[in-house]
């Protein structure tokens, strides 16, 4: 079984995913291409200690990127929309919902 912390890379912290959190109640992360919905799960769950109701994920392709006269594609990444119970918080989000 794989540890949370290589399952979960990183928050994705854009000015749609904090309103998402402030209003929804929904977080976003980019995770591991190869993990699952239930492995996200118990990832969320066990770093954060919250109660995780839905996950959504989606591959967000790549973009075209271009350096001189050489052109190339950004890495595509998988990223997961968590829906927590009301109620429940992650701290890490917190300094930016205001």
């Amino acid at each position: 079984m794989r540890s949370p912390h290589d399952i979960l890379i990183r928050p994705l912290v854009t000015e749609k995913s904090v309103n998402l959190a402030q209003k929804e109640n929904k977080y976003t992360f980019y995770v591991d291409k190869k993990a699952n919905k239930i492995e996200i799960k118990r990832a969320v769950e066990e770093l954060f200690k919250v109660k995780v109701l839905a996950v959504n994920t989606a591959i967000v392709k790549g973009k075209k990127k271009r350096v001189g006269r050489s052109t190339g594609l950004t890495p595509e990444r998988k990223k997961a929309i968590v829906t927590l119970r009301p109620g429940d918080k992650i701290e890490i989000f917190e300094g930016l919902l205001s």
